[in-house]
């Protein structure tokens, strides 16, 4: 609502265009590749359960070291039995540190800004989009971001656990 004159003109409304829902991808990445890109289902979110039934079969392996935030899919305990079973070593995370987690400070950051000012018609268009995106970057970029993890956690340690930027 509006406060106007009764002779001041009628309010010209814009037609809103409702946005395009939100869609949450769990990307799983090593120096390669990406491992796994899985997409939930609109109006769905993860949990403990449906993240360990995400995981690739293929990698159901001993030897496997992999780093996640303390998000609470991540830390639940069905979780954590999950991955003690198949023996996968887990990288610490400390709280709130998107700086010690390559996925926030090498691959949401470029991905943000190739999908940065794209509409899609679909859910699908979208999908496709990102599953066309990471199939088309070099193996140097995976590369780069895992290796780049080791100078991200030196500068922590130097800090003494205070914030790196970059």
């Amino acid at each position: 609502m509006t406060w106007k004159h009764p002779s001041s003109p009628v309010t010209k409304k814009f037609k809103v265009q409702r946005s395009a829902a939100k869609v949450m991808a769990t990307v799983f990445w090593d120096a390669k590749g990406v491992i796994l890109l899985d997409i939930l289902p609109q109006c769905q979110c993860i949990n403990a359960a449906r993240y360990c039934s995400r995981k690739r079969p293929g990698l159901l392996r001993r030897g496997v070291v992999l780093q996640h935030d303390n998000a609470t899919p991540h830390s639940a305990n069905l979780t954590q039995q999950w991955l003690q079973r198949y023996g996968w070593e887990i990288v610490p995370h400390p709280a709130h540190s998107p700086d010690l987690a390559p996925s926030d400070f090498h691959l949401f950051g470029p991905l943000k800004r190739h999908l940065g000012g794209m509409a899609f018609e679909t859910e699908d268009d979208l999908i496709s989009e990102l599953r066309n995106w990471f199939d088309n970057l070099d193996v140097d970029f995976f590369r780069v971001g895992i290796n780049s993890l080791l100078s991200h956690w030196q500068k922590c340690i130097d800090l003494h656990g205070d914030y790196v930027e970059k």
